[in-house]
């Protein structure tokens, strides 16, 4: 949330990805509304913060700096976001293609885990519709199989 003109330069010469979290910076008109009396100057910060996400997002992905999925979900926000955080990446102006890319193959290849490889290890999720033309069937996946099980 903090970069800046200044600094997308140097994460992108450095090749240090980044994790958006934007499902969670939605959450920063209400924090600030709750912290305006005690802290204005944080509540203004916070504002801008949300402001100006999908610009520095887009910002960031148009120089170079890998984006991957994340929502930092676990404390005032519930587990299973990970199909709004893509939605959101698209509505900052990521390709839906480079969206899904990061929260799939893209991700698993920046940690150094296989890919769609003959002999990989695969889970699969299966849509009614393609996610590369509307990122939000994410959100309704018809199975899901991990390790070689149908577990939704």
């Amino acid at each position: 949330t903090g970069l800046t003109d200044d600094t997308i330069p140097l994460f992108a010469e450095r090749g240090v990805a980044i994790v958006p979290t934007l499902v969670n910076i939605a959450t920063f008109p209400a924090l600030a509304d709750g912290g305006e009396s005690k802290f204005p100057r944080w509540s203004a910060h916070m504002r801008r913060l949300h402001e100006r996400r999908y610009d520095t997002v887009r910002s960031a992905y148009d120089a170079g700096i890998p984006v991957f999925v994340g929502t930092d979900a676990g404390g005032s926000l519930a587990h299973g976001l990970a199909a709004a955080e893509v939605g959101e990446l698209v509505t900052a102006g990521i390709p839906p293609v480079e969206a899904l890319a990061a929260t799939t193959w893209a991700a698993r290849r920046w940690l150094g885990r296989p890919g769609l490889d003959e002999g990989a290890p695969a889970d699969l999720v299966v849509f009614d519709e393609d996610p590369r033309a509307d990122v939000r069937v994410l959100g309704a996946p018809r199975r899901v199989v991990l390790n070689g099980r149908v577990v939704g």
